[in-house]
């Protein structure tokens, strides 16, 4: 979907699938087919953005096989679709019964991820629209914070100097600009925006930028207005927002809201856990280490790192933080000039929800995205963004 800023730039809006995950070809072609043109029918579009996901192997086969990239082109254009971002966070393996911390391999202080995004990059600018120069690819921040240390944090430099001189190659090659947006999340080396300005200073790479994830910022209790100000300062970009809401507990002690958080508690993705004291955030690395006994003081409330759907907060005692992505995108778009221009709604967890709020047939499932992508392009009109053909 694209909207139209008041100072005349298009601003796209794409919904991410990596909630229907695949790992080779043709599963994601059935994925064009069984989940995103449905979603484009029900929201009565004639073109529908979408945020690729292209596992490892997916990406390998499109690379080395070029009749295969212009078949999903053409697939992608007979559906309806568009693609001007790609997530390149997970590497393989998102479907599994468990992800966990398998999602943060390789790091980028490994030769796969570099390669892998590389690969990415290529692809993204042989399937970009040709009204549309500029693509982004949103990929992990670093690596998870355990033995991250300055020798690793000098190679995942090099890996990050080498891939924008490439990219740098890639636009003059092909006319296309692809970004990177290293996307800060809990638990990680980069965790905060805070934490993703001094090394994208250091690095000084104006194709390497920041994929701000609103369920990241809020479970970090971070204001949105005052981070998003302080990477404008610090002359940061922003390639991609992706449009998420976060678990939120309001009063952790109580026996009722405990009970309610444990539903939430599941085994495929890790759900870090905050908790904002006076002496600054306490976490743990998952929901379920939480809810042990004295694991996280009770007295403030709680976020937790589960993308609950936009339109669909869950039921009391528990709620979502959508009011920190309405924040973040009121200062993102809702300016003079927008801070980026891709927005993606990021839900992956639909099969992780709570039996009762899961979707049960394919149908139900597209509904549940529609909405979400309903909820975000009302939310921009309400910011002045007109909306395209």
């Amino acid at each position: 979907m694209r909207f139209r800023h008041p100072d005349g730039s298009v601003v796209h809006l794409s919904y991410c699938t990596n909630v229907h995950p695949a790992e080779t070809l043709d599963g994601v072609l059935a994925q064009l087919r069984d989940h995103c043109e449905p979603v484009r029918k029900r929201l009565g579009r004639d073109r529908l953005g979408i945020g690729l996901w292209l596992a490892k192997d997916a990406a390998r086969a499109l690379h080395t096989d070029p009749a295969s990239l212009r078949g999903l082109r053409a697939a992608l254009e007979s559906r309806g679709l568009e693609v001007v971002t790609l997530n390149g966070f997970p590497y393989e393996g998102f479907g599994a019964q468990e992800v966990k911390y398998r999602v943060y391999r390789p790091d980028w202080t490994e030769p796969e991820r570099l390669a892998y995004t590389s690969v990415l990059a290529d692809l993204l600018a042989a399937l970009l629209p040709d009204d549309v120069t500029e693509g982004s690819v949103s990929t992990l921040p670093l690596a998870w914070r355990t033995l991250f240390d300055e020798r690793a944090a000098a190679t995942a430099r090099a890996a990050l100097t080498t891939l924008a001189q490439r990219l740098d190659a890639l636009a003059e090659l092909t006319g296309k600009s692809i970004r990177i947006a290293l996307e800060p999340e809990p638990g990680c080396t980069i965790e905060t925006t805070a934490d993703a300005i001094g090394p994208l200073t250091d690095l000084a790479q104006p194709r390497i930028g920041i994929c701000v994830d609103t369920c990241h910022l809020a479970t970090s209790f971070e204001e949105p207005v005052a981070a998003l100000n302080a990477l404008t300062a610090a002359g940061i970009a922003i390639p991609k927002v992706q449009l998420s809401a976060a678990l939120h507990a309001e009063h952790p002690e109580l026996p009722g809201v405990r009970d309610a958080l444990a539903a939430f508690a599941e085994p495929r993705f890790l759900h870090q856990t905050r908790t904002r004291t006076a002496d600054g955030l306490l976490s743990t690395d998952d929901l379920h280490e939480a809810l042990t006994p004295d694991a996280l003081p009770t007295g403030a409330p709680w976020r937790s790192h589960f993308h609950v759907p936009l339109h669909a907060p869950p039921a009391p005692p528990l709620t979502s933080t959508l009011g920190v992505l309405k924040d973040a995108l009121g200062r993102l778009v809702g300016g003079p000039v927008p801070l980026t221009h891709h927005l993606e709604v990021e839900t992956y967890t639909w099969q992780a929800l709570p039996a009762e709020l899961r979707p049960r047939t394919r149908a139900q499932l597209a509904d549940g995205i529609a909405a979400e992508l309903g909820l975000a392009r009302d939310l921009l009109h309400d910011l002045g963004l007109k909306e395209l053909p």
